[in-house]
């Protein structure tokens, strides 16, 4: 391949990297700051439960709905109008600067970020060969990750210095530019004819192994490492850490999933890893992470830190590359915008999970059950596959 075609390819994906970091800063960026302590913030712990289940339960319900319409009209206009519909949400707020067009706003953001990521992941698979697929979705998720963790950080920022409305005037201008960039960067990648599909064939796709394994392997990590930003900072207070310590414990582990994901992708292309061996280590060495957090000491925070990011880097571009290779061209959008709300749920469901074993034994106790979980996968697989058949 020359270098012109290398640039060409950069060129179309930057825009689409941009949009996942847009997703993610605007998800973590406002979450982490509801309940600060600004003149805007939110004082009510059921009001802020709300609001932050407004934006993800937006996700939850339209991703597959936009991913599918991505597949009938393409995902490139579905990727422009959920980014000017997350820049109209953003602005409606920094205009008004009312709390009760908060509540709107994050639906909104939330409604538009359910289109724009699954069609992102769908150029992100039509825009690169399959064998360049575990890099593509490497560098995505790198870059989304980026903004998983600079979310809190500047978001934070932007808080003490102007309030929410300065971090919604930020996001504004953040979805302007990405959506003007992509406008400009990414081509226009028409649908593909599909055949047609029943409710009845929907249901056989998501049951099929070959989507539920990767997509279950994604909800897994997810819900890894959504208990391991929540709940590591509780470990650490009660050994006694300071916030600083915890902070940069939870620093380490989005930092190692962000450094992982793009090696995966290289190994996967390249031949030296595959999709069902990396899955099956990622997920054993994120249950290993978990475990570690059943310890105390900072040496087990930290260890868990760091094993629970490397696990579920690892995880997500390979699960990602997986789906993509296993879909219909057809219908890539469908699938990741399915596989995306597997990855709500466990986004949604491992601290539910964890907090619910915590309240009636201990934290450590919910640790280890969700470590149980994720290790049962690849041990019960293993045992498939390796059980003699029956003679006839």
């Amino acid at each position: 391949m020359s270098a012109t075609a290398v640039v060409v390819r950069d060129r179309r994906m930057w825009p689409l990297y941009a949009a996942g970091f847009t997703t993610a800063f605007g998800a973590h960026a406002v979450a982490a700051n509801l309940g600060a302590f600004s003149d805007d913030a939110v004082k009510s712990l059921l009001t802020l439960g709300i609001l932050l289940a407004l934006y993800d339960g937006a996700e939850v319900l339209l991703k597959p709905v936009f991913g599918t319409i991505a597949d009938r009209i393409g995902a490139r206009p579905v990727l422009l109008a959920g980014l000017v519909g997350f820049a109209i949400a953003s602005g409606l707020y920094a205009v008004a600067d009312s709390p009760r067009w908060l509540w709107v706003a994050r639906l909104g953001q939330g409604a538009a970020a359910s289109a724009f990521s699954p069609a992102a992941s769908a150029l992100v698979a039509r825009l690169n060969p399959a064998a360049k697929h575990g890099r593509a979705f490497g560098s995505y998720g790198f870059y989304k990750s980026i903004g998983y963790t600079l979310g809190p950080l500047l978001g934070g920022a932007l808080v003490w210095l102007g309030g929410f409305r300065l971090l919604f005037v930020v996001m504004t201008v953040l979805a302007i530019a990405v959506a003007g960039w992509a406008l400009f960067a990414v081509p226009a990648v028409p649908p593909l004819p599909r055949t047609r599909q029943t409710v009845i064939d929907l249901a056989r796709r998501i049951a099929d192994p070959v989507f539920l394994r990767p997509t279950a392997a994604l909800a897994g990590a997810t819900a890894a490492l959504s208990v391991g930003v929540g709940f590591l900072p509780v470990t650490g207070a009660a050994d006694g850490l300071g916030t600083i310590a915890t902070g940069a414990a939870v620093s380490v582990l989005a930092a190692t999933a962000a450094v992982i994901q793009p090696r995966a992708g290289r190994a996967l292309d390249s031949g030296k890893l595959t999709t069902r061996t990396g899955i099956t280590v990622g997920l054993l060495v994120t249950a290993t992470g978990l475990a570690c957090a059943t310890l105390s000491g900072v040496a087990a925070v930290l260890g868990a830190a760091l094993l629970i990011g490397a696990g579920t880097g690892l995880i997500t571009p390979l699960g990602f590359a997986a789906l993509a290779a296993s879909t219909d061209p057809s219908r890539l959008g469908q699938t990741m915008g399915t596989a995306e709300l597997g990855r709500e749920l466990g986004d949604a469901g491992g601290p539910l999970l964890v907090a619910g074993v915590a309240t009636a034994t201990t934290l450590g106790y919910g640790y280890a059950v969700l470590a149980i979980i994720l290790a049962a996968g690849p041990v019960i697989g293993l045992a498939v596959r390796t059980r003699p058949s029956r003679p006839n």
